[in-house]
């Protein structure tokens, strides 16, 4: 079970590496799109994250279920934004940089949560 929870942990960190990646390469660009490097990254980390829980759970670890609850909220919301935008030939500016901070605030409660529960 160990090696499939690293094996998951990292394709959940890659995933939101591309939707990053594909937000970021934007920053200096007029007009914003959704991309299909966002839409692959939030979708792979989305179910990654999804089956990264059900390991955990099935490898009886103590799971923080607030921070699940958060996470996957915030996920969802992502994933749902990207896909509803995904064939629109530009999005608004508001809408990339609530993108860009959603997806920073997914990893700040991953990273937070978990440094303070070590």
């Amino acid at each position: 079970m160990e090696t499939a929870r690293l094996i998951l942990l990292v394709v959940h960190i890659l995933g939101f590496a591309a939707l990053l990646g594909g937000l970021l390469v934007q920053a200096q660009l007029p007009e914003k799109v959704v991309t299909p490097l966002m839409r692959d990254g939030i979708g792979t980390a989305f179910v990654a994250g999804m089956l990264l829980v059900g390991v955990l759970e099935a490898d009886g670890d103590p799971l923080d279920h607030a921070k699940v609850a958060v996470k996957f909220a915030i996920g969802l919301v992502i994933l749902v934004l990207v896909i509803a935008n995904l064939r629109k030939e530009r999005i608004p500016q508001g809408l990339w940089a609530g993108l860009l901070l959603l997806s920073v605030a997914d990893v700040a409660v991953a990273v937070a949560w978990s440094s303070a529960h070590s």
